[in-house]
């Protein structure tokens, strides 16, 4: 079989790919220098890339995995199937204005501006979502019907609408108004980089966050389909255990009973009599957020409590109904 090629991001998203990729798989080597990284499972052969490109080259069927945000997977219109959502790289992609302009919304904004009869500018990377969300803002609708905005690159100018301009940003976004634009769309996690630029959000467009995806050809392949639902065991493993801790613990006969009321568990806690007559233990899964509501009651009713944090957590029988459907 010929091996499966899975591209991972380069950049903002490269370390909590590598850590997730980590917990996934038992050997991950990245060779110095190169964009070549090595699992130890010889049928994937894994390359690093700019997450912008990954969906259409996956869409394209030149890889058949990777790992982008779904901010770039709509920005490219990529005819991908999407196989999990890695709960990392969670963003906003947003519409922020200066902080001195009274605007409320983008929608105020082109209104206001087409009675001046002033253009309007906004910089952005993502030229697809921008041009998007413009169409749909009543005041756009209002006075251009469905004229496209125009777009600005140094290559190229597309759009008949040249009231509404998106221009094509390479960076540093966040630094261009209000000299260069007055509006941008950008991505942000907190927002702080905007307000140390004095700028402030009006609109959220939509929120992203890493994902899985494939190529649709690919997974009507049936080895690769195999290996490509194996790559999904293993990384949903890895997302899921990240939100439980695996606890160990004593307990007293007399308080057995109390105890397993107190607990919760992905289905039954393991329980096992100890050497020592009238002990138990007591083996199970637990989420992580009930963890310090536990502490106070397992303190009264256990002992020798031991907890780790599960590697991953493999929930076989649903990826096999998965792979059926």
């Amino acid at each position: 079989m010929a091996p499966v090629k899975f591209s991972i991001p380069k950049g903002s998203l490269e370390e909590a790919t590598f850590k997730l990729l980590e917990e996934s798989w038992t050997k991950v080597r990245r060779r110095p220098r190169t964009y070549r990284v090595f699992l130890d499972d010889p049928d994937i052969k894994v390359k690093m890339l700019r997450p912008q490109e990954i969906p259409t080259l996956v869409g394209d069927g030149v890889y058949d995995v990777g790992i982008t945000g779904q901010d770039w997977i709509d920005e490219n219109k990529a005819d991908v199937e999407t196989l999990l959502d890695l709960e990392y790289g969670k963003i906003k992609l947003v519409i922020a204005i200066p902080d001195s302009y009274k605007y409320k919304s983008l929608d105020d904004m082109i209104l206001s501006y087409a009675k001046k009869k002033k253009t309007l500018r906004i910089s952005s990377e993502y030229l697809t979502n921008a041009s998007k969300f413009i169409k749909k803002c009543k005041s756009y609708k209002k006075l251009y019907g469905s004229k496209d905005p125009q777009i600005v690159t140094p290559w190229l100018r597309l759009g008949t609408n040249k009231n509404v301009q998106i221009h094509l940003s390479f960076g540093a976004t966040e630094a261009k108004p209000p000299d260069d634009v007055d509006a941008i769309m950008d991505v942000t996690e907190t927002g702080t980089t905007l307000k140390q630029n004095q700028l402030k959000i009006v609109d959220t467009v939509m929120q992203s966050s890493a994902q899985l995806i494939a190529n649709k050809k690919s997974l009507r392949d049936k080895q690769k389909r195999e290996k490509i639902f194996d790559i999904v065991t293993l990384m949903r493993g890895a997302v899921q255990g990240r939100k439980y801790l695996h606890i160990y613990m004593n307990v007293k006969e007399n308080n057995l009973k109390k105890l397993l009321t107190e607990i919760t568990s992905l289905k039954r806690p393991t329980v096992s009599p100890l050497s020592e007559k009238g002990w138990y233990g007591v083996n199970t899964v637990i989420p992580k957020s009930e963890f310090h509501k536990l502490v106070p009651k397992l303190r009264k009713l256990a002992q020798g409590l031991v907890v780790h944090e599960p590697r991953q957590i493999l929930e076989l029988e649903e990826i096999k109904r998965d792979e059926e459907n």
